[in-house]
């Protein structure tokens, strides 16, 4: 039909259109950024063979862009490989998909500069590299939570509905063999306005077994981070899923084209028109009519845009910031835990400490959570449960136990973590009963466990972070007594370029903390590793440093662990429950190691770093340990110097200065 250009409301409508497909042209070409993760601090030096292997392999990828999917390796079989691959959402065309991956290989570059492993998302695509192969494997970190923050009016049904779906989307995705596109989409109305979409999808590379399984994992964090929201999604490297209430996904049509209309019968011969000036006016109606319709279903579409941007533009990341309200996609409803303990019943009580107590619980989707719940009168403070939020927020690490959310309603503080089934390393090490569990082997890997924890945090997060209350008590152990640090509640954050802070508030537990600390409120990164080398030889030895004394040859641990070094008998140290059951080499090495960390000057202790290279190899020369700090102050000596002590106290451990950190009490 041709429409004359004349009239106002055919130019509007045909501008607007034109402003419309000019604007979804330009947009085209840059994907929606979400989320960008630099993996580890592991780096590489401009001009280097990993850099040449990575130009070669992001060419590669951009190549490749034509595709949904691209797994691809540089260098392979040189001293520095790069393994690379891009994933486009499944439901983009292929102009969409070649543009988001063009543009993700000269962005992720700005993002991450020089680390040799990134992950990156946008909208429509994803893209990773690592000096590692993660090609046909399940990887769920580093990870990522969105969210809507718009809440609904019936979260419990609405909640339901979306697992349903999901799973749903999930199933279709999981079918299939490696190679398959692994995408799947379902629908469900959730009333009778508003309709519910779903999306899933898997990197192709993946069994079906293995897409199952990060999917199922992808979805149980849903209820943790996006609970009773209009909108949210998990991505994972390997896997993502997101829900919302309007369409986010191009759909195929189910129902096929009207048919077409038949030709018009052409009038009979002989047959004339004798309304003209009505034609006229007929077809000045019609046009009005539609000029009127199409006007209206612009100004519809423009409503929508505008709606679903605000929609979009509402999304919170679940991580990062400095500010309690940044992480609020990791709130608790209090309802919620009070159902998942019981209403905090002493049934599920599994400890409390100076600081409260803490519940084991069962979260609706089946997950086994601990729960931290404060006391009114604890020493920790909303600023410190605001600093444990947040540091835990942003810290991703194996070694390092998990944070699944918190809650601030009423009058509770609450932190909500990951259940580690084997509660925490003094539950073992430190009872004659048990310490014969520990094995030289396990007692090894939890050294190792607690060296790659520190390591992070002092080189490979976001910040430097100093963790200052580093005890056997916060050594949390897993299914397979894997070690996990815990307890951030006195952690402080550096600057990369920081080195040392001093205070007048001295915050710990007697017996960890380094001399230039306890005396004159100086930290730094080598007060954790102070406390470290105090760890290892609680850990060889099976005795806590504080109720240590042998009168007769020396006073503390620490005294005891250099006369026998100095004598030449350090395996007189060792735990006698371990029998025949050590290496040699490893015990003397770990002895040489905790001394050398115990140090009195800090500049004479090793950092992390150092430490992580002489666990990877036998090759790295040990210095020789000097004497260590030996000090015995009482609290008034200390007080006297200025010093601001946290009172908080416990019987069991009269010695300790703030021993209340909760997983004192065995939680988990």
């Amino acid at each position: 039909m041709l429409i004359s250009t004349k009239t106002p409301n055919t130019l509007l409508f045909l501008s607007s259109l034109q402003i419309i497909s000019i604007g979804l042209s330009v947009g085209a070409t840059v994907p929606t950024y979400l989320y960008h993760n630099c993996t580890n601090a592991t780096t590489y030096t401009p001009n280097s063979i990993y850099q040449n292997n990575l130009r070669n392999l992001l060419s590669s990828l951009s190549s490749n862009a034509s595709s949904e999917f691209h797994n691809t390796t540089a260098g392979e079989g040189s001293s520095s490989p790069v393994y690379g691959s891009f994933l486009c959402r499944g439901d983009v065309n292929t102009t969409a998909c070649r543009d988001c991956v063009t543009f993700a290989v000269k962005d992720v570059v700005k993002r991450c500069p020089v680390q040799k492993e990134t992950m990156i998302w946008y909208d429509e695509c994803q893209l990773r590299y690592s000096n590692r192969s993660f090609f046909g494997t399940v990887y769920e970190r580093p990870r990522v939570s969105l969210l809507n923050t718009a809440n609904v009016t019936n979260p419990n049904q609405f909640n339901l509905i979306v697992n349903t779906t999901t799973k749903g989307a999930a199933a279709e995705a999981a079918k299939g063999v490696p190679g398959d596109k692994k995408f799947g989409t379902k629908e469900a109305n959730v009333n009778g306005f508003q309709r519910l979409y779903t999306l899933a999808q898997c990197t192709p590379d993946l069994n079906a077994s293995s897409c199952g399984r990060c999917l199922t994992d992808a979805i149980g964090r849903l209820p943790i981070c996006c609970s009773g929201k209009l909108g949210g999604r998990v991505l994972f490297p390997s896997c993502s899923v997101r829900y919302e209430v309007y369409p986010f996904y191009y759909q195929n049509s189910s129902t096929p084209p009207p048919a077409a209309s038949p030709p018009a019968t052409p009038p009979p011969p002989g047959f004339t028109s004798s309304t003209k000036g009505k034609s006229k006016t007929s077809a000045r109606t019609i046009v009005a009519i539609v000029v009127s319709i199409a006007v209206a279903v612009l100004l519809f579409i423009l409503g929508f845009c505008f709606l679903t941007k605000r929609a979009k533009k509402k999304y919170t990341l679940a991580k990062g910031g400095d500010d309690i309200t940044t992480p609020e996609s990791l709130q608790f409803d209090l309802a919620t835990i009070e159902a998942a303990t019981n209403k905090f019943s002493a049934d599920y009580k599994l400890g409390e400490g100076g600081f409260g107590e803490v519940y084991k619980g069962t979260l609706p989707n089946g997950q086994e959570i601990a729960v931290k719940r404060l006391s009114k009168d604890s020493g920790q403070g909303t600023q410190e449960f605001k600093n444990e939020v947040v540091v835990l927020a942003k810290l991703q690490h194996r070694n390092l136990v998990r944070l699944l959310g918190f809650c601030l309603e009423r009058e509770e503080k609450l932190l909500v973590y990951e259940f580690v089934p084997n509660k925490s390393l003094d539950y073992f090490l430190f009872d004659t009963e048990r310490q014969g569990e520990l094995t030289w082997a396990i007692r090894y890997k939890i050294i190792g466990g607690i060296a790659r924890g520190i390591l992070y945090l002092h080189e490979d997060s976001q910040r430097r972070i100093i963790h200052r209350d580093l005890k056997a008590s916060n050594i949390l152990l897993d299914a397979d007594m894997n070690s996990k640090i815990s307890d951030f509640g006195m952690a402080r954050m550096f600057d990369v370029d920081q080195t040392r802070e001093n205070t007048n508030r001295i915050v710990g537990t007697y017996g960890y903390m380094p001399p230039e600390y306890a005396m004159h409120g100086q930290f730094s990164l080598k007060s954790d590793v102070y406390s470290f080398g105090v760890l290892i030889l609680e850990i060889i030895c099976g005795k806590k440093n504080s109720n240590f004394y042998q009168s007769d040859y020396a006073e503390d641990l620490l005294s005891y662990a250099w006369k026998l070094w100095k004598d030449g008998n350090p395996l007189k140290l060792l735990d006698p429950t371990l029998k025949d059951s050590y290496l040699e080499n490893e015990v003397v090495r770990c002895i040489n190691i905790g001394l050398l960390c115990v140090q009195e000057d800090p500049e004479d202790r090793p950092t992390m770093k150092t430490l992580a290279l002489v666990f990877n190899s036998d090759s790295v020369s040990l210095a020789v340990p000097k004497q260590p700090a030996f000090y015995n102050r009482s609290d008034a000596d200390m007080k006297s110097m200025g010093l601001k002590f946290d009172e908080s106290r416990s019987a069991e451990h009269p010695y300790s200065i703030n021993e209340a950190s909760i997983s004192e009490f065995y939680p988990r």
